[in-house]
């Protein structure tokens, strides 16, 4: 439990206060979350290139992008799949997500994006995200888009209830 602590530290940052405690058994685990995949050379992703929706670039190492309706998953959710030796961070977010509990997973290229498909796999919460972060970022974009409002509201009555 040691090693896995001090990999998720190590990974997100000695800093991180908020995984300080945070160990395999106490981490939060979610069954059958649907995933797809998604690139930034898909033709609805080329406006933004490899930006994230957070602010940063689209990443695929150690820590990987992953996309989700920030109401369900706040921006800076950090999570790990089963079975994957990676961590993932929502950092983006896509029209098609809202309202849904869809993760989307950042693949470098259409054919890891392609070979992923759409799964369901089991997940395990590292770090929640910000709850307040996320309406921070989409606040001044409310007019931009629907489904950024419809994040907005939903985040507020979350956040309310």
């Amino acid at each position: 439990m040691l090693i896995f602590q001090f990999l998720v530290m190590a990974a997100l940052g000695a800093g991180s206060s908020s995984c300080e405690n945070v160990t395999s058994s106490h981490a939060p685990r979610i069954s059958d979350v649907k995933t797809t995949a998604y690139t930034h050379t898909e033709s609805d992703h080329l406006k933004y290139k490899v930006s994230t929706a957070a602010g940063g670039t689209l990443r695929y190492g150690a820590i990987r992008s992953a996309a989700a309706d920030w109401s369900v998953y706040p921006v800076g959710t950090v999570f790990k799949i089963d079975g994957d030796k990676h961590l993932y961070e929502v950092d983006d977010y896509g029209s098609a997500l809202v309202g849904t509990k869809t993760i989307d997973l950042y693949k470098p290229s259409k054919d890891s994006m392609n070979e992923w498909g759409s799964r369901k796999v089991d997940i395990q919460i590292i770090k929640w995200g910000s709850r307040s972060k996320s309406l921070a970022i989409l606040k001044p974009r409310v007019h931009s888009a629907p489904h950024i409002a419809q994040m907005i509201r939903q985040i507020q009555h979350n956040t309310a209830g």
